[in-house]
């Protein structure tokens, strides 16, 4: 199907394509992030970083390992998004608290008080009813899966390719 180094590119540019969405949705269109925001961030910096090992790497016995890693990471965070979905659309009950992100230097008081109030349980944008952690959700579980799915079906004789 299809070969393990276009696993890992995929492994790669799909984390750092979302994180990078979320990036620019928040200091380029305001959408501040949440708690629950911040935790989807997370498994995708990972999964950019073992992708890029990955990718480093020409020995197949060292990339397949950190690429089904990467995808388990990227799965990880579209979990989280699923659950962070979930609470935006009152399915269950998610975190009692809000949270915000304090800028670095300046007068700490000022930047307390100045600083947005974002709510876990409210989606600050939606496109077609989906939220932006329903996005990932979406993108990164199915991304994951055809990660996995690639590595499972991969070509032997295209592994280095």
């Amino acid at each position: 199907m299809a070969s393990v180094r276009t696993a890992a590119w995929l492994a790669f540019l799909l984390p750092a394509a979302l994180l990078g969405g979320a990036l620019i949705s928040q200091y380029g269109f305001g959408l501040y992030p949440c708690e629950m925001c911040m935790w989807q961030r997370w498994p995708h910096l990972v999964a950019i970083l073992l992708a890029a090992a990955a990718l480093a790497f020409r020995r197949i016995s060292m990339v397949v390992p950190l690429v089904v890693a990467a995808a388990i990471a990227i799965l990880i965070s579209g979990l989280i998004g699923g659950f962070h979905a979930g609470v935006e659309y009152d399915w269950w009950e998610g975190l009692t608290s809000c949270s915000t992100n304090l800028p670095a230097g300046g007068d700490l008081l000022d930047s307390i008080m100045n600083a947005p109030l974002v709510r876990c349980d409210v989606a600050p944008w939606t496109l077609f009813g989906i939220s932006l952690a329903g996005f990932n959700f979406l993108l990164s579980v199915s991304g994951a899966a055809l990660i996995l799915l690639m590595i499972a079906t991969r070509r032997k004789g295209s592994d280095h390719g």
